[in-house]
């Protein structure tokens, strides 16, 4: 019998396992490039506001901290709110990340969409030019009167709440117009009448509260429109907190206003996520008219559900390698972490097998040889059996036993074979039956 030459068996042997073992670790890496997700992209693009309003400045600030991480933000001047919402919803803008006011939309109408939280309070304004201020109702038959531009969240908000106290729209002069345009017309005596849901320290707002022509409404019934509508909030502006020197306003006004909240869609990098979060903390947190410090960005679900990575962040801040390393090492090492641990714990176990299947590669290779060994011992003694025979296959096999080479830590193994092999051969010679290896 032949025994294979061993040096091919055992290169045949590693090279299979080897090959076995890589190929399951790539299958594995493969399969975590597919399930993972990718790289956050290099550039964002962020839907705003209309020109004029708060939400422009912010997003420059919002840009200027994706730029210090690498990421390049990019704006996009909109008519408002609800224009926020639909290029949020429309994937062949590009827009993935956008300020929206409360009350605009849910999560029936736009399941795609998660918040990131609450920022900041947009008050609706309420102005008239001084000529009007002699008439008792906000708004009167023939008034000219603007409540915002299709596609903004004043425009929506101002037809709700106008329709709440049972005015007919139709009996005024509506002019379609921005919140600048209008607060120019309202200066110039063209409008009598204008409606603006914005921050405190929109430009336009700022303008109209400190104009000498100007006067500002307040809400009477602000507790009944914010009990009827959840999403909206009770304020109170002080008297002369616009310009203290000319006591504007004259009077402590109150207002209901919604809350912009930071919006993206469903499909943002939780990386990306995670830095909006870290900007919103820094440009919102601090204190202001309206808010104290360290109440914004808020973990607000008014209409639209907080995404997942929202909810860890206000739970336990930024993730770990965040907090340590900067944005694009943290995400690769983060996305390297992903594919690695399970490639890990695959791959440990089959490389530990790959040393137990040589091993018993070797022993049995050792093993075939006991085999013939227990065979020739059976028949020393056995009537018919020729001792001369039976030497030749012993010589034959002590032979083979030699020409095997096996690793240092099965040399035992083969030492005591060839043992094993001389005793048989010493109870060939004496004649004497031997007893059968157990």
């Amino acid at each position: 019998m032949q025994d294979t030459p061993p040096d091919a068996s055992r290169s045949k042997v590693i090279r299979w396992l080897v090959i076995a073992a890589g190929a399951g670790v790539v299958l594995l890496i493969a399969l975590g490039l597919l399930l993972t997700r990718p790289l956050p992209p290099r550039t964002v693009v962020m839907a705003t506001g209309a020109e004029g309003g708060a939400y422009g400045p912010i997003g420059q600030r919002y840009r200027e901290i994706f730029a210090r991480h690498g990421v390049r933000l990019e704006l996009r001047a909109t008519k408002g709110s609800l224009e926020n919402v639909e290029l949020l919803r429309d994937p062949r803008s590009g827009v993935s990340v956008a300020l929206v006011q409360s009350g605009v939309t849910s999560a029936a109408q736009a399941p795609e969409l998660l918040s990131l939280g609450t920022l900041f309070y947009e008050p609706f304004w309420l102005f008239k030019h001084v000529e009007q201020e002699a008439h008792s109702k906000a708004l009167r038959q023939g008034m000219r009167v603007s409540l915002g531009v299709p596609g903004s969240g004043s425009y929506k908000i101002a037809r709700e709440l106008v329709a709440a106290v049972g005015f007919d729209l139709s009996r005024v002069q509506v002019h379609d117009l921005s919140p600048l345009e209008a607060g120019d017309a309202l200066v110039r005596g063209d409008l009598d009448f204008v409606g603006i849901a914005m921050a405190w320290d929109a430009p336009v707002v700022q303008r109209l509260l400190r104009h000498e022509s100007i006067q500002p409404v307040d809400w009477p019934r602000a507790d009944a429109h914010i009990a009827l509508r959840p999403y909206l909030s009770k304020l109170i502006l002080p008297r002369g907190v616009a310009d203290l020197a000319n006591d504007r306003p004259p009077r402590d006004l109150t207002l209901i206003a919604a809350k912009a909240s930071l919006v993206v869609h469903r499909d943002l990098h939780p990386a990306l996520q995670y830095l909006l979060l870290e900007a919103a903390s820094e440009i919102h947190s601090a204190p202001g008219l309206f808010r104290k410090a360290g109440e914004f960005p808020a973990a607000e679900p008014i209409d639209l559900p907080l995404s997942e990575f929202a909810r860890e962040y206000y739970r336990s801040g930024r993730p770990f390698l965040q907090r340590y390393l900067p944005f694009w090492l943290a995400a690769l090492t983060a996305r390297l972490l992903v594919l690695l641990i399970p490639v890990v714990g695959i791959a440990y176990p089959l490389f530990r097998l790959i040393p137990a299947l040589y091993g018993w590669t070797m022993r049995r290779r050792i093993f075939r040889l006991y085999g013939e060994l227990k065979f020739l011992e059976a028949g020393v003694g056995v009537a018919g059996a020729s001792s001369g025979a039976l030497s030749e296959q012993l010589d034959r096999l002590e032979e083979r036993a030699n020409r095997l080479h096996v690793p240092v830590a099965f040399a035992h193994l083969l030492y005591t074979l060839k043992v094993h092999i001389s005793l048989v051969r010493q109870r060939v010679r004496s004649g004497q039956p031997g007893q059968p290896s157990a």
